[in-house]
């Protein structure tokens, strides 16, 4: 088995998440935002419970037959086409919460604490949130502030952009501590993506 059967596309610094031994296997492993399953593969291959939802009713389609090929065993139910802030998967549900490439989407700061919020709170106490988002980190001045926290990136794109004071008052103010410090990955004079991973209290 090569690693791209092994792994599929998954997120890098998830990859190296996985690599640190913060994940064992029977976890629930739960994918907020989940796409078509790219960092899920893993998950699915190695015997984890794996849940997720998207807005987008076809990709949840096509994470439904991932999961399939790899962990027949996985309900289909597993997967749902909802919004964010309003899953049907009870508080307290899972060990693990995945964020990738989510939260940057939001519309506004009410949008962005809703799907935060939702997010966190399937999350269990002692649990895992593992969140890859857009931010200014590294190019502040590079940024064009459209409204709010609302941003037209050099990329053309427009996000909703986060800075490092946010990011330490959120994870206080949800009750968590910063497992690793912030990661910031900038693409050269296009975006910036930071990694912020939060230990939920006890």
């Amino acid at each position: 088995m090569n690693l791209h059967e092994q792994f599929g596309q998954i997120d890098i610094y998830l990859f190296d998440q996985i690599l640190r031994n913060r994940f064992t296997p029977g976890m629930r492993v739960f994918d907020a935002g989940c796409g078509f399953g790219r960092n899920l593969v893993y998950f699915l291959r190695e015997g984890y419970q794996v849940f997720g939802v998207d807005a987008n009713p076809q990709a949840v389609e096509s994470t439904r037959r991932l999961a399939a090929s790899h962990a027949p065993a996985q309900p289909e139910d597993n997967f749902r086409s909802e919004a964010i802030e309003q899953m049907s998967f009870p508080d307290h549900f899972a060990d693990v919460v995945l964020s990738s490439a989510v939260l940057h989407f939001a519309r506004d700061d009410e949008h962005f604490l809703a799907m935060l919020r939702g997010t966190w709170r399937v999350l269990k106490p002692a649990g895992m949130f593992f969140c890859r988002l857009a931010s200014s980190i590294g190019m502040e001045d590079q940024m064009i502030r459209i409204a709010g926290r609302r941003f037209r990136l050099p990329d053309g794109s427009e996000r909703y952009l986060v800075e490092e004071a946010l990011l330490a008052h959120l994870t206080q103010e949800l009750g968590g501590q910063m497992v690793d410090p912030l990661k910031t990955t900038v693409v050269q004079n296009q975006r910036c993506m930071t990694t912020w991973i939060v230990r939920k209290n006890a």
